[in-house]
């Protein structure tokens, strides 16, 4: 099976499968594994029933009982449009579909709207764990704006049988504020029905493009992530860190921004990909919340790129992919050999945390 995979990386198997040498130790980390739920969250304040649909959730699917996690996110249809997300393979406007994908895909979960998921909720979900986003970005408001708005109420996943409910925040945006307040208090909400709670903590602010673009990077994508474990998310969703150096460069206008200390460039972090999704894991309390990376965008070489996202997040104790565009975008057969392929990189023993 690693021979696959390192067909898949071509030039980059050796920097991404020889790392050994990250800033922070994997000691110091709570590293996923089949005991992750009873040794993590068995002392936390998550009642019973979170506690159960958090383990149905770890035992789904090709990875169930590994602490790995595989889902399917599709809220593309709002997030970015239906005929954006859909026009390369227009199967997936039918919500069965997506569900039929997870299940055949091997998934953990599937994420979804309350559309979705409420149509299909009585025929699928006994047989998959559904997670619920609440709220959305859309993009019919002119000219766009970007604010997360809830679509539907906690009680209305709960209702459908749903195992989790997801949100997103725009950390950094002007509507923040009221995003954290609302999600906080539905995640409580959600934790005292009984449902587990996912957290896609983005970023999102023009200024924070500068001579590159900062919404990907280690240390402001870490501060979004310790800020989502802080309101109790049990499992955080983040991009791929793709640089670094945020703080410093919105500090390098003579403007006050945040807090940072330079250890964080030169004791906790390096230039080398696994040690910047690391950052990520550490801002998760080590490694206690889960850190599930987006799998992106659909391009040509999706193979390759969902097989390096998988080593990099496995490698710096990450937990798993949440890969939806790769996987919707094409025939279903393909979209269930993507999935399987993301899933065989922490399937595959020989691939460790470095």
């Amino acid at each position: 099976m690693t021979t696959d995979i390192q067909s898949l990386l071509g030039d980059k198997a050796e920097s991404l499968l020889g790392f050994d040498s990250p800033k922070i130790p994997k000691e110091r980390l709570h590293l996923p594994g089949p005991d992750f739920v009873d040794r993590i969250f068995l002392q936390s304040d998550r009642n019973p029933r979170v506690l159960n649909n958090l383990s149905w959730m770890y035992n789904h699917g090709r990875l169930g009982g590994t602490g790995y996690l595989s889902i399917l996110p599709v809220d593309q249809g709002i997030e970015h449009s239906g005929g954006a997300s859909f026009a390369k393979n227009p199967d997936y406007f039918d919500p069965e579909n997506i569900v039929k994908l997870a299940i055949e895909g091997g998934c953990n979960a599937v994420a979804s709207t309350f559309g979705v998921l409420g149509l299909m909720s009585r025929k699928y979900a006994h047989k998959i764990p559904f997670i619920v986003k609440i709220n959305h970005n859309e993009l019919l408001t002119y000219p766009n704006s970007y604010e997360q708005i809830q679509f539907g109420t906690v009680e209305q996943a709960y209702e459908m049988g749903a195992a989790a409910v997801g949100a997103t925040i725009y950390f950094g945006s002007d509507d923040s504020h009221r995003e954290l307040v609302e999600i906080a208090e539905a995640f409580s909400y959600a934790h005292e029905l009984g449902m587990a709670t996912i957290l896609w903590c983005y970023l999102r602010n023009p200024a924070f493009k500068k001579d590159k673009d900062y919404h990907a990077s280690a240390d402001l994508t870490g501060q979004a992530n310790h800020l989502g474990v802080t309101i109790e998310a049990d499992i955080i969703k983040q991009k791929l860190p793709e640089n670094n150096g945020g703080f410093i460069a919105l500090n390098a206008e003579s403007v006050s921004y945040g807090k940072l200390d330079k250890r964080i460039y030169s004791d906790l972090t390096s230039d080398h990909p696994i040690d910047l999704c690391r950052y990520q894991v550490a801002n998760c309390y080590m490694g206690r919340v889960g850190l599930i990376n987006s799998g992106g965008a659909s391009g040509e070489n999706d193979f390759a790129e969902a097989a390096a996202t998988a080593v990099i997040n496995k490698r710096a104790g990450g937990q798993g992919l949440i890969s939806g565009r790769k996987a919707f975008q094409r025939p279903m057969s393909d979209g269930v050999k993507i999935l399987n392929t993301i899933q065989d990189v922490y399937l595959d023993g020989k691939i460790t945390v470095a």
